[in-house]
């Protein structure tokens, strides 16, 4: 189905790639980085696939100018990457030194990018909390010391790199960090525990809040950029129209987005939360709150994939206790089936929940990542990955949709970056997944190009414009 030809994004519009530190820089010791929670984890028996770890991964820590030059060569207007906290600050607290040659390093990547005409879109959290700090007070489970040290890191990454970067994300999926890595165990630090999220989830809210609270007070004037959160959601759809299918699905959408989404936009957790949740869901002080409404985002950054049809009676507290299908009433499929269970092609859940997102929270939208894993390209010669049919119509149809969102609902979307730049290490997944438009070949470390990345550049060089 060929594309609309009228329909045009700003000549403002951001595209480009996305990328995070763990899962691409290898290098877990150079340059006097101290381990994360995430190669603690990976290094314990069982925990990803294979065993594999982020300890070589793409190599982009010392091939950093060859994936500048591939994303030049994509044409890509911005580059989405994480700092790893632990090579800025490598025991993670403001108590502890700051490490010159981590801030060293990222300066170069980042003058890299800027000169070859690509900007930086920078990620402070993606996950890999310092081990330093989970082993000496709980990480995250310690309110009072993570927000602290967490702002401590921001301000000295805004203070590096802040007259280059003017795209600040302080924390990207805190949903993930919460549930799987504190809920079901089945990401880093492997905890299981049906109190510890909530707990968890209070803490990232509000390190996202000090953290934007401290740009504004004391780098907005100088340096001029911009900074926000990036969350993650699926859209959910009732599984009918039974009003307790459409109560099930709101109920939902505000268990996985609004549970942060509307702390850090309005400043109070969704109601359906504070109902289910109880006790066991910890409380803003009024300065707390005063801090979340006047220290909101300037953007919202969203994360998205897939879709969901969505009924009562779940009993998972982490999704608002629903239940999740991908299975019509009828029998039939939501669409294409990727590589990861979780993942079906749905473009038309795409645009409403771009329509939802910026309706109900009224910022400016990023899709800060978006792509698909295209079935058993982990055991597939290269020759016939490259032709990542199933990926290029993903892209085709909710790039569309996303026009259809812009056009026709009025959504604000200010850019789009496609996950990822390039086959990475897919977490607990390790290396069985491939979400990227370029193949690396993981023992060489050759990078080639797939047929999306060159649909990727194709369609934007058409819909934004001149």
């Amino acid at each position: 189905m060929a594309e609309p030809t009228a329909r045009k994004l700003p000549s403002s519009f951001l595209w480009g790639l996305a990328t995070a530190s763990y899962q691409i820089e290898g290098a877990p010791t150079a340059d006097g980085r101290l381990p994360s929670i995430w190669d603690t984890f990976s290094h314990t028996p069982g925990k990803t696939a294979d065993g594999d770890t982020g300890d070589r991964a793409t190599e982009s820590y010392a091939r950093w100018r060859e994936d500048v030059a591939l994303l030049k060569s994509y044409g890509v207007r911005a580059y989405r990457f994480s700092i790893s906290w632990s090579r800025i600050v490598p025991k993670g607290s403001r108590n502890s030194p700051v490490n010159p040659a981590g801030i060293a390093h990222y300066r170069k990547f980042i003058e890299a990018l800027v000169e070859a005409g690509i900007r930086p879109f920078v990620t402070l959290f993606h996950w890999d909390l310092p081990e330093a700090l989970h082993t000496s007070y709980g990480g995250w489970l310690n309110k009072e010391e993570s927000v602290k040290d967490f702002v401590f890191y921001a301000e000295t990454c805004f203070e590096a790199f802040g007259d280059l970067v003017k795209d600040w994300i302080t924390l990207n999926e805190p949903w993930v960090v919460t549930a799987q890595g504190y809920g079901i165990a089945r990401f880093a630090p492997g905890h299981k525990s049906d109190t510890e999220p909530w707990i968890v989830a209070h803490s990232l809210i509000l390190s996202h809040a000090y953290a934007v609270k401290a740009y504004n007070e004391k780098f907005r004037s100088s340096q001029g950029g911009k900074i926000g959160v990036t969350l993650d959601s699926s859209w959910l759809m009732p599984y009918d129209d039974s009003p307790e299918n459409v109560q099930a699905a709101q109920q939902g959408m505000d268990g996985k987005l609004g549970w942060f989404a509307d702390p850090i936009y309005k400043g109070a957790y969704p109601q359906s939360i504070r109902d289910r949740i109880g006790s066991r869901l910890p409380e803003f002080t009024p300065e707390e709150v005063e801090v979340l409404k006047s220290s909101s985002s300037d953007f919202f950054g969203l994360n998205t994939y897939t879709s969901h049809l969505v009924r009562p009676g779940g009993t998972n507290d982490l999704n608002g206790g629903v239940q999740y299908t991908f299975t019509r009433p009828d029998g039939t499929q939501l669409g294409t089936q990727a590589h990861v269970a979780w993942l079906q092609a749905y473009a038309p859940g795409f645009r409403q929940l771009l329509k939802y997102v910026w309706e109900r929270y009224g910022k400016p939208v990023y899709v800060t990542e978006n792509g698909f894993a295209q079935k058993d390209e982990n055991i597939k010669p290269v020759e016939e990955v490259v032709h990542d049919n199933e990926r290029v119509e993903y892209y085709r149809t909710y790039l569309n949709a996303a026009l259809d969102a812009v056009h026709e609902d009025g959504v604000d979307l200010h850019g789009y970056f496609g996950w990822s730049l390039l086959d990475n290490f897919e977490w607990a997944d390790g290396y069985t997944v491939r979400f990227g438009v370029t193949y690396v070949d993981y023992e060489t470390q050759k990078r080639t190009p797939k047929d999306s990345s060159g649909f990727l550049t194709e369609f934007f060089n058409k819909h934004i414009e001149r």
